[in-house]
């Protein structure tokens, strides 16, 4: 299973669309996971058709009382490519409808909805996925925390936002690996290249080759417009043709997760030969952000005194529970006010007086922690996390 990260705007479903084709063109049997709620991901491969999203359809299926009949025919559709020469397989996860829910949590819904179908067991050669922008987001992060995605590929331009958006997929990627997550980075791949060799740099200081240089080309672009392939186009159907064998074959440069350097602000802003400057900011007084209306005073700060009354001398409280509080709270902030053992559960706390997590035991107690982070700074609401296998966690 493959991941296409980037920026959102830079080209990953013309990317994914392309290499998914060559792949198959090339005799193998491959699936195009479009996880972004815009569900425009497979458009071009099934030549401007916007596939029925799963969300959609187990929308459909609920309301209808059939819940239980959902099949993976149902949300996986299959096309030809190059006039017959190659069939592929495409699906869009989808997600809410725009400003009406959260598109992370439909990623990691339709994930889970693809496990139940069996995903991990069909007999495909290759699935790739297609995700838009940045991985701060946990539902979005979810191929690198739960490690669904073997191999990760980061499509940038040579501009600095969509390099900064690539220095933080490598950091979650990193973080994630540190965590004992197997995903691994294969490379950088430039679109739309001007030759100015901008993410050439930035891929030598961070320690990532350069897999592709895909050129600013006005008929392919109009071809992608037309929901058609780039391959139609002798030169782009090289450069695909290229690196889809070096897939393929395992010929691409090897990448060790542990040297992987995501940069610091400064030394990032240093690939484009600018500084931060050394000026503090000087903050907005009061009068001016309430202006004519009454200015308030600061609320007194009160010392609460959280990790003894977490933690404290609490006999009853056995060590590994006493580590989790104690992690909890330093790490995430968590105050756990209740801490149980369930026969079938194993440990399950209660944060804050109303959330329960289930850890069960302590084992990967790293990988469930950086879960919990994932969760906490993705800002979904949850009053319920199930922790007791990290590889497919489950909240509400």
């Amino acid at each position: 299973m493959l991941a296409v990260y980037g920026k959102g705007g830079m080209g990953k479903s013309f990317f994914t669309t392309n290499l998914v084709s060559k792949l198959a063109l090339l005799g193998n049997r491959v699936l195009q996971l479009g996880c972004d709620p815009k569900h425009d991901s497979c458009n071009a491969l099934f030549g401007g058709i916007s596939l029925p999203t799963l969300g959609d359809v187990w929308r459909e299926f609920k309301e209808a009382g059939r819940e239980e009949e959902l099949a993976a025919h149902h949300v996986i559709f299959k096309t030809t490519i190059m006039n017959g020469a190659a069939t592929v397989y495409g699906c869009e996860i989808g997600g809410p409808e725009v400003g009406r829910g959260c598109g992370g949590r439909g990623i990691t819904f339709g994930f889970d909805m693809l496990e139940k179908f069996g995903l991990s067991q069909w007999a495909l050669d290759y699935v790739v996925m297609d995700f838009l922008g940045d991985v701060v987001c946990g539902g979005f992060a979810t191929p690198l925390s739960r490690s669904l995605a073997e191999e990760v590929i980061i499509l940038c331009g040579n501009d600095r936002q969509s390099l900064y958006a690539a220095n933080n997929i490598a950091s979650a990627a990193k973080y994630f690996a540190s965590m004992g997550g197997r995903t691994k980075l294969l490379g950088l791949v430039v679109n739309r290249d001007d030759g100015s060799g901008v993410a050439a740099r930035f891929a030598e200081k961070i320690n990532l080759p350069v897999l592709a240089s895909i050129p600013l080309d006005r008929k392919v672009r109009e071809l992608a417009d037309a929901c058609q392939l780039a391959l139609q186009e002798p030169r782009f159907d090289a450069l695909f043709d290229r690196l889809a064998r070096q897939i393929i074959d395992r010929t691409l440069p090897t990448v060790k997760m542990e040297e992987v350097q995501p940069l610091p602000y400064k030394e990032f802003l240093s690939v484009f030969g600018a500084e931060e400057p050394d000026i503090t900011p000087t903050g907005a007084t009061a009068e001016e952000l309430f202006g004519d209306h009454q200015v308030r005073q600061p609320a007194p700060v009160i010392t609460l005194g959280l990790m003894e009354r977490a933690v404290g001398e609490k006999p009853e409280m056995d060590a590994p529970t006493r580590l989790v509080v104690t992690r909890l709270l330093k790490e995430l902030g968590m105050y756990v006010t209740e801490a149980n053992h369930d026969p079938k559960k194993g440990m399950t706390l209660t944060i804050d007086g109303h959330t329960t997590v289930c850890i069960g035991n302590t084992d990967d107690l790293d990988s469930k922690i950086a879960i919990l982070a994932a969760l906490q700074r993705s800002g979904e609401p949850f009053r319920y996390v199930d922790l007791r296998r990290p590889a497919s966690p489950f909240y509400r």
